[in-house]
């Protein structure tokens, strides 16, 4: 039986302007970048996805690799456009990415042509779609020309297999160049996707300046540092979670971060949130931020989650009181 959305779906979350651009994201996006690959619960992947659409979250965000096996979290969740979300494709924020390894020799990774172009169809015929709303450069490639990897964006766009193009972990003079040989060409840079939270504060040291100044928008991703800062981690290693699996966050770190996650989790209640809440919450708190993407196992985490932009204000204090926890135990 195909899911029939919530009427009142328009209802349940705010939508920003991308920078200078027609385009508006929610303030929650939902990335699959985990429970949407081969190795994880299909019925429930299917579940996050109904759940995330029917609270509003309208941009849900991939890349070629996403899995595990990588291409797989294309693959089933273009099995769910096709099986319950086909009528509402117009609707739908998809986006996409290509800048890490997916198959073997010369032309399976990096930002050349030859690769980016690939992945760009195999990515379509994954998700059984005509085009993606956006298309990033995942990563900058060190050995290959910034002009042609904008060449495979460009070719993206002219081609109509991509309505718009972003990129993802350049850093602030890598943005820039690629944003300008963009319009010297006659195409916008939409978005850049970057890595911030209240722990890593990397974007600050310029990139948001630039950004700003190239009126792009920002979509940042780990608002919660991969759980740390999600309220999991506070009382010890929860069975099935993602420091249990080591391949991005190990036991022994997450138990380094505790006495942090314990401290802002004070700051969180006197608030009346949780520490999620807060933290994402304070990624939004940035003019720059048009969305904060999100992971989630659970649609008990994506209501949270949404519930978490009824309160993006921050006095002067709180913001301060975050500062020193995170200088003093960081």
């Amino acid at each position: 039986m195909k899911h029939l959305p919530a009427k009142d779906r328009y209802q349940q979350i705010e939508y920003n302007r991308c920078g200078r651009s027609g385009l508006k994201l929610p303030l929650i996006s939902l990335g699959l970048w985990h429970n949407f690959g081969s190795e994880d619960d299909y019925a429930n992947a299917r579940k996050l996805a109904l759940f995330a659409f029917d609270k509003g979250i309208t941009h849900f965000d991939l890349a070629n690799n996403y899995g595990p096996l990588p291409g797989s979290a294309e693959s089933n969740f273009g099995k769910i456009l096709k099986e319950d979300l086909a009528s509402y494709r117009d609707e739908l924020i998809i986006s996409s990415k290509a800048g890490y390894t997916m198959w073997e020799g010369p032309y399976g990774d990096w930002g050349s042509k030859k690769y980016m172009v690939a992945s760009l169809d195999q990515s379509l015929q994954r998700l059984g779609v005509e085009y993606l709303d956006i298309f990033y450069s995942h990563r900058a490639d060190p050995e290959t020309p910034i002009e042609e990897t904008v060449d495979a964006l460009e070719y993206a766009v002219r081609s109509g297999k991509a309505l718009y193009v972003g990129l993802s972990k350049y850093d602030p003079e890598q943005t820039r160049l690629a944003y300008e040989e963009l319009g010297r060409r006659g195409i916008r840079c939409l978005i850049h996707q970057p890595r911030y939270n209240m722990i890593d504060r990397g974007p600050e040291g310029g990139l948001f300046d630039c950004l700003e100044a190239l009126e792009m928008g920002a979509i940042v991703f780990s608002p919660l540092e991969q759980g740390i800062l999600g309220g999991r981690y506070l009382d010890g290693i929860p069975s099935k979670s993602r420091a249990t699996r080591g391949h991005f966050l190990t036991e022994e770190r997450a138990l380094n971060w505790q006495r942090l996650s314990r401290a802002l989790n004070e700051i969180a209640g006197e608030r009346g949130q949780s520490l999620a809440q807060m933290a994402i919450a304070w990624v939004l708190r940035k003019r720059v931020v048009t969305s904060a993407l999100i992971g989630a196992s659970s649609t008990e985490q994506i209501a949270q989650n949404v519930a978490a932009t009824e309160k993006l204000s921050f006095s002067e204090q709180e913001l301060a009181r975050i500062d020193q926890i995170v200088t003093e135990l960081a």
